[in-house]
């Protein structure tokens, strides 16, 4: 049995403001460096002209699998950035705040458009940790499982076989019908060789399986 660790429900944000500055913290689910990455970049997109987009995010540091399952054993990649503002006075406040809270598998961003008012180091640092911290709790924090993904891509004959296999296993997958069908599959880890046994066996060993 692998390890449930704690992480967000799904994403949220919260705004306030402080002598004029205006913060908006945001938090979402993200399970690769990637994922954690994609959403910074989403954040910035939202916001170009903030004065600061400070990330803060704590994820695998590999993709999970039955040889790397998770849990308490996982390497995570813990990253954080000032973003322009004073060294040591947003970032690293606002991954403390993960740390502390024991949340994983989550990427924050912290919005911040300036108000004219110095706030100073160490009510930056407070800022910071409050957009995080509001954040979370907006989000809700939930205990999940090591999820891994694969790709079981088949011929069209076979996969309404393989589509009805998923749906009766109860696992997220999305499914792409192309010249071929593929279907992206997040499964916990621990029933992610079974599944894919199975679907080698409804396929008569047909399935590409990634």
């Amino acid at each position: 049995m692998t390890d449930a660790y704690r992480t967000v429900a799904g994403r949220a944000d919260a705004r306030f403001e402080v002598n004029g500055s205006e913060f908006i913290g945001y938090v979402s689910p993200a399970e690769t460096v990637e994922e954690a990455e994609a959403f910074v970049a989403e954040i910035e997109e939202r916001h170009p002209d903030a004065t600061h987009n400070v990330p803060a995010y704590r994820v695998p540091a590999g993709s999970a699998s039955s040889s790397v399952p998770g849990g308490g054993s996982v390497m995570l990649r813990e990253y954080q950035s000032d973003d322009g503002e004073p060294s040591g006075s947003s970032g690293k406040p606002a991954l403390n705040v993960l740390v502390q809270q024991d949340v994983r598998n989550v990427a924050a961003v912290v919005t911040r458009y300036y108000g004219g008012t110095n706030l100073g180091v160490g009510g930056l640092a407070r800022a910071y940790s409050r957009a995080v911290k509001e954040a979370l709790d907006a989000a809700g924090v939930v205990e999940e499982i090591p999820h891994e993904r694969f790709t079981a891509t088949v011929e069209y004959d076979d996969s309404g076989s393989v589509r009805g296999l998923l749906e009766s296993a109860g696992v997220e997958f999305d499914a792409a019908y192309e010249a071929e069908v593929s279907f992206e599959v997040r499964v916990p880890v621990e029933d992610g060789p079974d599944l894919r046994d199975r679907i080698r066996s409804a396929t008569s060993g047909r399935a590409d399986i990634e």
